[in-house]
């Protein structure tokens, strides 16, 4: 990871952390950068956003760097960053970008970068535009006269998204009762439409942005709002998104929670049954549940596993052509349909899996016995130094051995915040708790928790 860029972007609190002058100096360095490339130098470049208040000032920033820099820029305005990656790819622009902290609360906000071909942009840009901020590449010339870019509106590239995942149905959804939490984000502009044009009931819930309240009590990272709302309702299945729509997490019709776990798993049982699934392997992140690959025994499906972060998952699936990958907190990669995770294009592929097998989204699961977990994060004033920590070390290295076959341990550094995530996966509940707390006590006591003495 860089200075400003981690696994998912330039992220940070809003005009502290990711100030205006920020996204004005990549505005810049793109369009100057994928200029260079161009036979007449001008580069041209696509942007979304999701529905946080000081989302529209990073876009106005961007598009006047970008345009000082002779850049033509195209606006979808609020829409999932998936719909950015599609755009971008087949209508060969040079490169998208997308403005949203994806799950973070609404005062904080991110910039990713996306290339030609969907994907996350190389890191190789990433550093050169880390070098421009810091001062440590000459100042790039400013377009004059009719080199001076120009904004017009691409609404329609959200709509030709929204078109695009409808093709992708099998089956109509006629009399499936559907429940989505929009979490005031980005999916608001995009699921009901294709939820209902397939012909879902559709029950849509936490869809009313209004700068301030995305994720807020909703979405993803709120689950049992859409839980109670599945229960109250009897709905067949429910659907939350995160703020820019990149994951999802469902609720079968039980009330109960299929994370990306689950979803990998019926999803790639699905696959292989079909013949469909690449080299008869998924991908997951170290992050994955113990059970999950005990149940791809079981099924003669293989696994790979790679670092925490969609972007690793999606290298890995392109450098061995794999076909089907994902993290448990819901994002999941269908390389055949998408070059990121998509939280809409994800909730197709689970109802596709209910209609083709004629099964209730409760009956999906009989093989796959999930371990408990407890992951804990903590706040610190260094996450190099509270990884490497020898009596942390020492710890983690006493718990593994206690755990053996039946529970494993991670520690591992947030890509996005100032956090060390403690996950604990056993036997039991009890056992999570007091392995996870040790180790959570032991960083107080060595005086690396924010806020600790």
């Amino acid at each position: 990871m860089g200075k400003y860029f981690g696994t998912d972007g330039f992220r940070g609190e809003a005009n502290i952390d990711l100030t205006v002058e920020h996204a004005y100096k990549v505005g810049r360095f793109l369009g100057y950068h994928f200029g260079k490339q161009k036979a007449d130098g001008r580069a041209r470049v696509v942007i979304g956003k999701d529905t946080r208040r000081s989302s529209y000032m990073f876009e106005y920033a961007l598009v006047s760097g970008l345009t000082a820099s002779g850049a033509d820029v195209c606006l979808m305005h609020v829409t999932p960053t998936p719909s950015v990656s599609y755009i971008t790819r087949v209508d060969e622009f040079d490169c998208g970008i997308m403005i949203s902290a994806s799950h973070n609360p609404f005062y904080d906000n991110g910039i990713k970068i996306i290339s030609g071909n969907g994907s996350k942009m190389d890191a190789s840009v990433e550093n050169q535009i880390e070098a421009y901020i810091d001062g440590l590449i000459d100042e790039i010339p400013l377009a004059t006269r009719e080199h001076i870019g120009r904004t017009t509106d691409y609404s329609s590239g959200r709509n030709r998204y929204i078109g695009y995942l409808m093709t992708l149905a099998t089956r109509s959804f006629k009399n499936v009762r559907v429940g989505l939490d929009c979490a005031n984000g980005a999916s608001s502009t995009v699921a009901k439409y294709v939820f209902e044009a397939l012909g879902a009931k559709t029950y849509v819930i936490n869809a009313e942005p209004d700068g301030t309240n995305i994720n807020r009590h909703c979405g993803s990272t709120h689950i049992e709002v859409l839980q109670n709302f599945v229960k109250e309702k009897r709905l067949d299945i429910g659907f939350a998104y995160d703020g820019d729509a990149d994951r999802c997490l469902a609720v079968d019709d039980k009330g109960e929670i299929i994370d990306g776990d689950k979803i990998l798993y019926m999803c790639g049982k699905y696959l292989k049954e079909k013949g469909e699934l690449a080299n008869d392997t998924v991908v997951t992140t170290v992050m994955s549940n113990l059970g999950l690959y005990k149940a791809f025994d079981r099924c003669g499906i293989k696994y790979e596993k790679t670092a925490v972060g969609d972007k690793y998952v999606y290298e890995n699936m392109m450098e061995n052509g794999h076909s089907l990958g994902g993290e448990q907190s819901g994002h999941i990669i269908f390389s055949k349909f998408a070059t990121t995770g998509d939280g809409v294009l994800t909730s197709l592929k689970i109802m596709e899996v209910m209609l083709e097998s004629k099964q209730k989204a409760s009956d999906l699961f009989h093989d796959l016995k999930i371990y408990p977990q407890l992951l804990v994060n903590v706040k610190v004033k260094s996450k190099p130094e509270a990884r490497a920590d020898e009596d942390v070390c020492a710890l983690v290295a006493k718990i593994e051995e206690e755990l053996g076959n039946d529970g494993r341990i991670l520690i591992r550094e947030s890509g996005t915040e100032p956090v060390i995530r403690v996950m604990v996966e056993a036997k039991t509940d009890e056992l999570c708790n007091q392995y996870v707390y040790q180790v959570v006590d032991l960083l107080k006591a060595k005086g690396h928790s924010i806020g600790d003495k």
